[in-house]
């Protein structure tokens, strides 16, 4: 029987390879979005957003850091974005727009619960929850001021626009991990562990290192396929 060459097999195997690597990142982006949302859904069903000033809270911060982030760092995937029709220029148009209503969020979130302390006389940043929250806020908010440069990059001229993606993804990416932390934190509030226990409480917090890690390899791997199609 005649055997394939050896490059020929060599060829196939990769092909598959690949074709197996771009499903499954495919399938961890699709698991994102969706553990994203149902944790953001979770947590307003949990805090009944009204309810009272605290309850608003938890859901604006899920609302920013779990499901506005994540939709916005996957707006690049090319295997991932439920953008993919639009073009690159559109594409960070909607990034930055959601960056913008992801910080709007945060901000209220950090100013409501200020406020809610200080009607309760308790103490601010006392745990680390609220420590980890509020940096993860302020970063937010300088990545947000940093990709203005991207956008309009004739206001940094001396600045290879090149190099001022990758230390902006790179940015983006500390600050979305900065965010996921704080939510772990705040799940280990008493108020989420008077709650939530058991199962339930162990698959709340698989939530936002589930996107974390599909973050972290979405957006390295989004650099790496631009660089890679750039002439």
């Amino acid at each position: 029987m005649l055997q394939p060459p050896a490059w020929l097999t060599m060829a196939l195997s990769v092909e598959t390879e690949s074709h197996i690597y771009r499903a499954l990142r495919t399938a961890s982006g699709a698991a994102a979005h969706l553990v994203a949302l149902g944790f953001t859904i979770f947590v307003a069903v949990l805090a009944r957003p009204g309810s009272s000033l605290f309850s608003w809270h938890p859901v604006l911060m899920s609302l920013a850091f779990s499901f506005l982030m994540t939709e916005a760092l996957l707006v690049f995937s090319p295997e991932s974005s439920l953008l993919r029709s639009l073009s690159r220029k559109g594409r960070a148009r909607c990034h930055w727009v959601l960056q913008l209503l992801a910080l709007l969020c945060a901000l209220l979130g950090l100013g409501l619960v200020i406020l809610h302390k200080e009607q309760l006389g308790k103490a601010h940043l006392a745990t680390w929850h609220g420590r980890a929250g509020l940096l993860a806020v302020l970063w937010a908010g300088l990545q947000c001021s940093g990709g203005v440069g991207l956008l309009y990059p004739k206001l940094l001229p001396r600045w290879p626009l090149a190099k001022l993606k990758l230390y902006h993804a790179t940015s983006g990416l500390v600050g979305y991990l900065l965010g996921s932390a704080s939510l772990l934190l705040g799940m280990c509030s008493l108020w989420f562990t008077a709650t939530v226990t058991g199962g339930v409480w162990y698959l709340a917090v698989l939530c936002p290192v589930i996107t974390s890690l599909v973050i972290m390899n979405q957006v390295s791997n989004a650099y790496l396929y631009r660089k890679r199609i750039q002439p």
